[in-house]
């Protein structure tokens, strides 16, 4: 199997990337982890990433001028170690059209919120406040405009009466770890193709039960 090699891009803790580095480790996985790179030095996942087996690199934002170059050294390090599909995991800085555009339809971002619904950040809080009923997180392909993109995977949970910002952030990572896996399984593994701006699926589809919320006959 010809795997695609992929470049996760963290700059924290790295929970996201733990749970496409153990999918990648499946010998019918249809990608592997080429490098892990962190704009933070001190980030946690680059120890988690490292003690995994995996190669790491800190290429630290604050020791250029300005976003071109740091970009462009991102860009030439991510090419040094053959990559060919980034995933953007907690990844905490924006980019330039330069560099996405280099990438295009390359690069994948994880979203706390069923995109286009609550781009941005807060999102946890953001659909609490606004009473929202299903809350979720979404895969996309990156574009320069923020948290939009082609979507690949979404997956959908009921907002609880008793939900805060905390709890209800626990239980949408819980679905990140679960679809991003499965949406670079989709790309990496050819069924995935754009067509104006839409992310066709090729593989059939299971439709499961819709998730209403509240339940039906919740009362009785």
């Amino acid at each position: 199997m010809n795997r695609k090699r992929v470049g996760i891009l963290i700059s924290g803790r790295g929970s996201n990337m733990m749970s496409l580095i153990a999918a990648c480790e499946r010998p019918d996985f249809p990608a592997e982890i080429a490098v892990v790179v962190s704009n933070r030095p001190e980030a946690e996942g680059l120890e988690r990433a490292h003690a995994a087996g995996i190669k790491t690199m800190a290429i630290d934002h604050k020791q250029f001028a300005s976003r071109v170059p740091f970009e462009m050294k991102l860009h030439q390090a991510l090419l040094d170690h053959g990559v060919e599909l980034i995933c953007n995991a907690g990844f905490m800085r924006m980019l330039t059209g330069g560099f996405v555009d280099r990438w295009r339809d390359r690069q994948l971002n994880v979203h706390p919120s069923l995109l286009p619904a609550l781009p941005g950040l807060d999102t946890h809080a953001r659909a609490i406040d606004q009473g929202l009923l299903i809350h979720g997180c979404t895969v996309h392909f990156m574009r320069l405009e923020m948290d939009t993109g082609p979507i690949v995977a979404q997956a959908a949970i009921s907002v609880l009466p008793t939900d805060t910002a905390e709890t209800l952030a626990a239980r949408v990572l819980e679905q990140e770890h679960l679809i991003y896996p499965h949406a670079l399984w989709l790309v990496a593994g050819g069924h995935v193709r754009i067509e104006h701006e839409r992310a066709i699926i090729a593989s059939p589809v299971n439709h499961g039960p819709a998730l209403i919320s509240p339940p039906l006959r919740a009362l009785r």
